[in-house]
């Protein structure tokens, strides 16, 4: 079969690598050059741990006291919006605690998935994209996160990632001996991988294309041609794709897209900022870190980059980026670590890309009711590359009609 897939992040080109080994005809068709977006400037993480979606009991109240601070974490631009209004109902009737443990299984569940195949592809000649299985740092400042992280180290023994336990100060430190960490302790996640995406995304196409695996770029879907309930036509900006299936992997644009088939998925763009930087050698991090109290992932990539990245602002497409909220990033980075004295980066070297939020925390994953053809694969948020490869099995086992690798239902793409 010929297998249009529409968007080259990560969850798009994970697709056409798993269709691709299926034996089918693949074209990849982005709007822009493969160069761009949430695949690149994350911070990395292949992580089990993230089982707890973005919608949870208090995070509205939060936002809303966040709402004036112009260097907050979590933000979401107030606006006339029927879109972000839709989303922003069911946001709130997602942040349950009941749906919340609702959603740890089959988070848990596609997140070892596309570990297991990430771990295949970093064997893969060619793919060397700094896979490392090294675990994750939650560390914490405050008696109110410390506690926190033992209800949560009680959720992922309950999960059976059994690598799970928390630090005190000292063992913390001990994980981390050539620089100071200012905290309480950790809760440490064994479970979790990382890698480096802008060594990951380059090979991934590379080898795409040496599989022969075709790429149209710079060429934005207008609109679909199709005959009773089956799309037969992409039309794009450069002309016109004949389909037998199509998968829409298109990221933050994901509603958008959907949309033109006349479908109405509750999602939202939710922007994110990275900075990179030289590893200082004389104070060498060893290990990923999420900074709880400032919302803030660090990531040590290679031996000599070292990532720094956060907030999640709700905000249009073409909202011009607010590089004050790098500020506050960085300034979490250098209340944990002080010895690093992380300075200020210019806006040239500050990465910003927008990630696709849907309204439970859950990405939408499968077939649609409208055209027995297309499959959606969208709605990552801040788990795009960590769910990457577990996604792109899942659509090719969906496109195939084959049995799934794990329970897709709670990821129906029609659920709200």
């Amino acid at each position: 079969m010929k297998v249009v897939v529409i968007g080259g992040g990560i969850v798009g080109l994970s697709s056409a690598f798993y269709l691709q080994q299926a034996g089918h005809q693949v074209v990849v068709i982005d709007k822009d050059d493969l160069l761009q977006g949430c695949s690149y400037g994350n911070a990395g993480y292949i992580c089990p741990s993230h089982f707890i979606p973005l919608a949870t009991p208090g995070i509205v109240m939060q936002g809303l006291r966040w709402m004036w601070n112009n260097e907050s974490p979590f933000y979401v631009q107030p606006r006339l919006d029927l879109d972000l209004i839709r989303w922003g109902w069911h946001f709130m009737r997602s942040a349950t605690a009941k749906k919340v443990m609702a959603a740890a299984v089959p988070l848990r569940d596609i997140s070892l998935l596309s570990q297991q195949e990430y771990a295949r592809w970093s064997r893969l000649p060619g793919m060397n994209f700094s896979y490392q299985h090294k675990g994750l740092l939650e560390i914490f400042k405050t008696e109110e996160k410390a506690a926190h992280c033992h209800h949560t180290l009680q959720q992922a023994l309950s999960l059976g990632l059994s690598d799970t336990k928390l630090l005190s100060r000292a063992e913390l430190q001990a994980m981390e001996p050539t620089t100071r960490v200012e905290a309480l302790g950790a809760l440490y996640f064994g479970c979790d991988a990382h890698c480096y995406p802008n060594q990951l995304i380059p090979q991934l196409i590379a080898h795409l294309k040496n599989q022969g695996v075709q790429f149209i770029t710079h060429a934005l879907v207008s609109h679909f041609e199709s005959a009773g309930r089956a799309i037969k036509k992409v039309v794009h900006a450069k002309g016109t794709e004949t389909a037998d299936q199509v998968v829409v992997a298109t990221g933050s644009w994901g509603r958008q897209t959907a949309a033109l088939l006349g479908l109405r998925i509750p999602l939202m763009p939710g922007r994110g900022y990275s900075v990179t930087t030289e590893q200082p050698q004389d104070k060498q991090l060893n290990y990923p870190a999420i900074l709880i109290e400032g919302r803030v992932a660090i990531t040590p990539l290679t031996a000599n980059k070292l990532r720094f990245g956060g907030t999640m602002e709700i905000t249009p497409h073409d909202t011009p980026p607010r590089y004050n909220r790098v500020n506050g990033i960085l300034r979490s980075v250098n209340e944990f670590y002080p010895e690093l004295n992380i300075a200020p980066p210019s806006t040239d070297q500050i990465w910003y890309g927008y990630r696709p939020c849907s309204a439970d925390g859950l990405p939408y994953i499968g077939k649609i009711r409208s055209y027995r053809n297309v499959v959606v694969a969208t709605g990552h948020a801040m788990l795009g590359l960590s769910l990457g490869a577990g996604t792109g099995k899942l659509v090719q086992e969906i496109v195939d009609e084959r049995p799934t690798s794990m329970d897709i239902r709670p990821f129906a793409v029609e659920r709200f």
